[in-house]
């Protein structure tokens, strides 16, 4: 949207915190002053001095309509917008969303402190040291990646039900004996603090405005690829677990990557390929409606359900999705899917694909022939009782072709 409404048109995006006007920095107090129209929330203009003459108007709901008819120009007669925001505009909020949209050259941005420095000062916690997880969009199940043994996290709440939340998904997950506090109103006259265990969390009453801070106890989480099998729902169509690490990292996964795993099974591989990154996606492709919704159930077990998208069959789901930067096949591979695949990738893309069967098989080794690339057989043997003795039981051995385009 780089260009929309008037090309003199300028933005100035103010952060403001929960004590208003005395918080502002004396640049951030002239900006206001000076303004002709303030956008904000309604928290937020009633922060705002009588003495401002600037007209000042709540976003309406939904605010991103409303935000995008400002962005446009359509709602402004004037040379700069004054735009207020929670904090610092350019962690998890407007900030980012304006530059986006209109570009930096167009928007000067004044940042206050972030919940996420407040929230640090106030615990004594270095900020450089902790995860911070947004689920003022997402849902709580996305905070999971972020738990561990030992680490901290901040959580930049929603609504008052936010900590309820959080503790919950706590004693699910096995971190029940983590320390939560919940601080509110960070900065402003009514800033508050609370603090209990996740396990026996009851406090009914959380202000709105709030981070919850956690001090996790509990299973160590690796983030290697290669989790156990059991740690997926399937049904047996599951890319088992040495041959996924090996896939995953072949797949070598990037920041803001998009990911075709194409006949999904279990979703596990672009699953863990999406627990390796925070910002990369992946669109998963099954045609079975019960493995759909165990992909869905699985996304959601590990916290990656707001990256993975659900698409249905190949061939014909394939044209309608955006073009991938990573492609792995696992499943429904033939010749016209690999070919289609092939098509889909821009120049430095990358396909993972795994063969089992001799006709699958002689795709690949020809695929190689024409395009180069790795060709590798993987066999995986493992220990298991044989009477009153042991052996080794060989798993299907798998072709795996590597090509960059």
């Amino acid at each position: 949207m780089n260009g929309h409404g008037p090309a003199a048109t300028r933005f100035v995006v103010v952060g403001i915190g929960a004590d208003g006007w005395a918080g502002l920095s004396g640049r951030a107090r002239s900006e206001l002053t000076a303004a002709s129209v303030v956008y904000g929330s309604v928290r937020q203009v009633a922060l705002l001095p009588e003495s401002i003459a600037a007209q000042a108007i709540s976003w309406t709901s939904p605010m991103s309509e409303h935000l995008q008819t400002v962005l446009s120009g359509e709602a402004t007669d004037g040379d700069v917008v004054h735009l207020l925001a929670s904090g610092d505009p350019m962690f998890h909020g407007l900030g980012s969303t304006v530059v986006k949209a209109v570009g930096a050259d167009r928007v000067t941005v004044l940042p206050a402190p972030s919940s996420a420095s407040l929230a640090a000062a106030r615990l004594g916690w270095d900020l450089a040291a902790l995860e911070v997880v947004s689920l003022v969009t997402a849902e709580p199940t996305t905070l999971i990646p972020a738990l561990t043994d030992g680490a901290r996290v901040l959580v930049l709440s929603r609504d008052a039900d936010t900590p309820t939340q959080v503790a919950e998904l706590l004693r699910n997950t096995g971190f029940g004996w983590s320390m939560l506090s919940v601080l509110g109103e960070l900065g402003g006259p009514d800033e508050s603090a609370v603090s209990g265990v996740a396990r026996s969390w009851t406090v009914p009453d959380c202000p709105a405005l709030n981070v919850v801070a956690i001090d996790c106890i509990g299973p160590i989480r690796r983030a290697a690829p290669g989790l156990p099998d059991d740690q997926f729902d399937h049904d047996g169509q599951l890319t088992k677990q040495t041959n996924r690490a090996v896939s995953v990292a072949a797949l070598a996964p990037g920041e803001g990557q998009l990911l075709w795993d194409v006949g999904a099974g279990a979703g596990s591989v672009g699953i863990e390929w999406l627990r390796q990154t925070r910002t990369a996606r992946a669109i998963a492709f099954e045609a079975d409606p019960q493995r759909a919704d165990r992909i869905a159930a699985n996304a959601r077990s590990h916290g990656v359900a707001d990256r993975l998208t659900i698409a249905g069959a190949v061939p014909a789901a394939l044209e309608a999705m955006p073009d991938p930067d990573v492609i792995f096949l696992g499943g429904g591979l033939d010749a016209q899917v690999l070919e289609l695949c092939l098509a889909a990738l821009f120049d430095g893309g990358r396909l993972v694909a795994n063969a089992v069967t001799l006709e699958t098989e002689h795709l690949l080794v020809a695929a190689h022939a024409e395009h180069g690339g790795t060709l590798t057989r993987l066999s995986v043997a493992t220990a298991a009782p044989l009477g009153a003795m042991t052996a080794w039981r060989p798993a299907l051995p798998v072709v795996q072709w590597v090509m960059t385009r």
